[in-house]
């Protein structure tokens, strides 16, 4: 019995020490189990917060690379402005962006405010001439259309001319700058108001030419009525439409205005000039020589001295094809004793060596085909060896967008004129006088003005023995001593005013008071 209950005793003992082995058993299982649904947690909460921070990163630097896209695309098209000067990350050329990275370093340009007022109407206008002929042109219609408080619209160039130029206003000139300069003076539009476009295509336009050197009083009274009446008033000649003298000063001064600063080349005629400048100056000084003896201005002024019989009949027929040049009939002989033919390049050689030029210096020759060719040059070339122009200074790749465009070409020449360190002309033509104006407002440079009828009297008497060449080299010097571009005041012939000094030659109103206050003016009778 007492067995019995030891073993029963004994077996139950072993139970109660299995159980507790099992329990505790259970207890570390459901620990290590709990420990792990615990890792877990932390693992799943730390992952999806890693994936959050990943996806903001990635929309934000989507939402950047947006924004500078767009941004670049805003750049390229409102022109250069500031967000030009953003080195772009898409550019493959280096130096583009290297260019529009230091654009940032360029103020932006101040434009003068607008000029309010009521609009008259609109006033179109077709220059006529050469270059130079057209430039004095608009010079002059920009002041009618500022007088007559008229909307004016960008002018049309000659197109239909001797040179037939196709050349648009915009080609020549920076457009852009034209309208925006003078904001402050007078309203320019690049075309006219649709409805007023549709009448002017449908030939519903008034059209005229203005009288010649017209004071702006006649525009006053008798344009101005007319622009008010049709809307739209089309003048289809420009040249020398406005007179020299007796005008406002402000009309003057404006003139001047836009003579000096509203009209700039384009970028590109720019920056060929510039090129061509420094190619000269890197080897030294150098002159501008505007030979005016090219075929077309021979045909019309009926100069044929040192030409050949074959020449001379080839220059008659020329000037009998263009029906607007009115004078058939033409002495040569006397026309050049009166100083009114340009001078030949033989002439002029020995007129440069007269003066004392240096033969080292650079010859730049501001001027088309010279007729004759090298037969004619032979003389200027053995005195003066360093003859150039820009056909030999530049590659043909320089000017192949300038083939065919003597507007163009001629701008060049006009902007290497200003800088030479001396500029002659051989005849008074519009490019010389409006350089000769321009190079005044420099800061007079010198300016050789040839006296064709003293020069080709002395030259005639220096072939025939007259004279030794010191007695004509002095008397040469001693006819041009005041014919150097200094300061001195227009010649006023009252009733003739083609006869007196143009208005862009010697805009004397427009350069330093201290230079011109004590210069009397000159009238002639």
């Amino acid at each position: 019995m007492c067995r019995g209950e030891g073993e029963e005793s004994e077996v139950g003992k072993q139970r109660e020490r299995r159980k507790w082995v099992i329990g505790a058993m259970g207890m570390k299982t459901a620990s290590k189990f709990g420990d792990s649904r615990v890792e877990k947690l932390k693992s799943s909460v730390i992952s999806r917060s890693r994936m959050k921070l990943w996806m903001i990163r990635a929309t934000t630097s989507v939402l950047l690379w947006t924004c500078l896209v767009q941004l670049t695309t805003l750049g390229e098209t409102w022109g250069p402005r500031v967000l030009k000067g953003w080195p772009s990350c898409f550019s493959q050329d280096s130096a583009s962006a290297m260019h529009l990275s230091a654009l940032r370093d360029v103020p932006a340009r101040v434009l003068p405010p607008k000029r309010l007022y009521k609009n008259n109407g609109y006033l179109m206008v077709s220059c006529n001439g050469g270059l130079n002929q057209m430039r004095a042109a608009i010079c002059d219609m920009v002041a009618i259309a500022r007088y007559l408080n008229v909307t004016l619209i960008v002018p049309e160039l000659d197109k239909t001319s001797f040179w037939a130029d196709p050349s648009e206003f915009q080609d020549i000139f920076d457009v852009d700058h034209f309208i925006t300069s003078l904001r402050d003076e007078v309203r320019i539009l690049k075309e006219l108001p649709p409805r007023l476009k549709r009448r002017v295509e449908l030939g519903i336009i008034y059209t005229m030419p203005p009288i010649s050197w017209s004071d702006i009083s006649y525009y006053q009274n008798q344009i101005l009525p007319l622009v008010r009446k049709y809307k739209v008033v089309h003048l289809n000649r420009t040249d020398s439409r406005l007179a020299n003298n007796g005008q406002p000063m402000e009309i003057q001064k404006l003139r001047c205005r836009v003579n000096f600063s509203a009209l700039k080349f384009t970028p590109q005629i720019e920056e060929l000039g510039r090129k061509v400048i420094s190619l000269l100056r890197n080897k030294g000084p150098f002159i501008v020589l505007h030979l005016r003896y090219e075929m077309d201005m021979l045909a019309f002024s009926g100069c044929t001295q040192g030409c050949n019989k074959e020449e001379a009949e080839e220059l008659t027929r020329m000037r009998y094809a263009y029906p607007w040049w009115k004078e058939k009939i033409i002495n040569s002989d006397l026309k050049r004793k009166d100083g009114l033919c340009p001078l030949t390049p033989e002439e002029t050689a020995l007129a440069l060596r007269a003066l004392d030029i240096d033969s080292n210096f650079q010859v730049y020759i501001a001027a088309g085909e010279i007729y004759g060719g090298e037969r004619r040059m032979a003389s200027l070339i053995g005195s003066y060896p360093n003859v150039v122009r820009k056909e030999t200074l530049l590659e043909p790749s320089d000017l192949r967008f300038f083939q065919n465009h003597s507007s163009q070409m001629a701008a060049l020449d006009y902007l290497v004129s200003l800088e030479s360190d001396i500029f002659i002309p051989t005849y008074d033509g519009n490019m010389a006088k409006v350089v000769e104006g321009h190079r005044r407002h420099l800061g007079y440079r010198k300016t050789i003005l040839l006296d064709r009828k003293v020069l080709v009297e002395l030259i005639d008497r220096y072939d025939a023995g007259s004279f030794t060449w010191h007695e004509f080299s002095n008397a040469v010097k001693e006819a041009h001593a005041d014919r150097m571009g200094n300061p001195t005041q227009r010649l006023v012939i009252p009733d003739r005013p083609k006869e007196e000094d143009y208005f862009y030659a010697n805009p004397w109103e427009c350069l330093e008071a201290s230079s011109n206050e004590d210069v009397p003016a000159r009238t002639s009778i």
